[in-house]
């Protein structure tokens, strides 16, 4: 009889896969993201009103935005969009662990690392809402502008860019966001457009991932550094540096400070995550931006990795998230997973 048999002669059933969380960043929010779980999922709605409260006065309009059929304001202004996109990360990251699944990583795009990482521990909810808060209301001043996703590699687009538009994010190795101002991006849209090649803008109305917000991000650092830092209880992949964050790193105030402006490699740090195989990788945020990212890497191609969105891409009503998360819930069993 071999170690993997039981007495029976019965194959000893295999443990589930670890589990990894994707949380989503800037353009995979739209209106009434998740909406649908807050009267359906407590754990859900206590741990979005713990950010959202932590937020005063902003966060109770940002609460009720969420909600309505017509917005105060729309959901891709950096008031909104930003917060809102924390909030929905965070609390379906709390859902997955009310769940009794502990993940062994967690990899956020842009806002997503700062869900991540309050996930793991490096910050309070209640400090992260005040950084973020604060990061999106220093924002609110930044000129108009924008990021463009192009299917095309980062290098075939260096002719392309300048007067201020920049490669915001590698997403994957022909998915490249660009980023700058208005003006700028609209030509290098049209010019790539008439070269026949796809050219779509992300959802977002500031230049996020660009110099232009530069000047407009000073001043988070200090607010940063009154804030404490933790060593991370779970193992945090960075967007920005492609690798686990270091004990250097999340002790910096430049580094979160630098988040909006500073270029997403998130490719590189999906690589290093899904790279050895192994994972079930659980994107816990609106839509599907990331789980459709994921599919393309070779581990999840040939099976070693498997990809479980939480939400769908686009919900028409409440019915849309609880149907996506039941679907969520059967696949975790289906690995091995046991949910209430």
């Amino acid at each position: 009889m071999t170690a993997d048999t039981k007495a029976t002669g019965a194959p000893a059933a295999r443990a589930p896969r670890p589990v990894a969380l994707l949380l989503p960043g800037q353009g995979s929010q739209y209106r009434r993201m998740a909406a649908g779980l807050y009267a359906a999922e407590p754990v859900f709605a206590e741990a979005v009103d713990e950010v959202l409260g932590a937020m005063g006065a902003e966060g109770a309009r940002m609460h009720a935005d969420w909600l309505a059929e017509r917005p105060e304001l729309p959901v891709d202004h950096v008031l909104r969009a930003q917060p809102l996109l924390f909030a929905v990360d965070y609390a379906l990251g709390r859902l997955v662990t009310s769940w009794g699944i502990r993940p062994v990583a967690l990899l956020g795009h842009s806002i997503g690392e700062m869900a991540a990482a309050t996930l793991a521990g490096v910050f309070t909810v209640r400090d992260a809402a005040r950084v973020v808060l604060d990061r999106v209301t220093r924002l609110t001043a930044a000129p108009p502008g924008g990021m463009l996703a192009v299917a095309e590699s980062a290098a075939s687009l260096e002719p392309f860019l300048g007067d201020g538009v920049v490669v915001g994010a590698v997403n994957a190795p022909r998915q490249t966001v660009l980023g700058g101002p208005e003006d700028a991006l609209r030509a290098v849209g049209e010019t790539l457009r008439a070269r026949g090649i796809t050219a779509q803008r992300v959802p977002a109305l500031s230049p996020f991932h660009s110099p232009a917000i530069a000047p407009h991000a000073r001043g988070a650092e200090a607010v940063l550094a009154t804030v404490e830092r933790r060593p991370p209880r779970t193992v945090v992949h960075s967007c920005y540096t492609a690798a686990p964050l270091t004990a250097q790193q999340v002790a910096d105030p430049a580094y979160w400070a630098a988040h909006p402006v500073d270029q997403v490699r998130f490719w590189p740090a999906l690589d290093g995550l899904l790279a050895p195989g192994g994972l079930v990788v659980v994107e816990a945020g609106p839509g599907r931006t990331l789980s459709s990212l994921a599919l393309r890497h070779p581990s999840v191609r040939r099976g070693d990795c498997m990809v479980v969105p939480l939400s769908p891409k686009r919900a028409d009503g409440p019915e849309d998230d609880r149907v996506a998360l039941g679907e969520a819930v059967d696949a975790l069993r289906g690995e091995g997973y046991r949910i209430p």
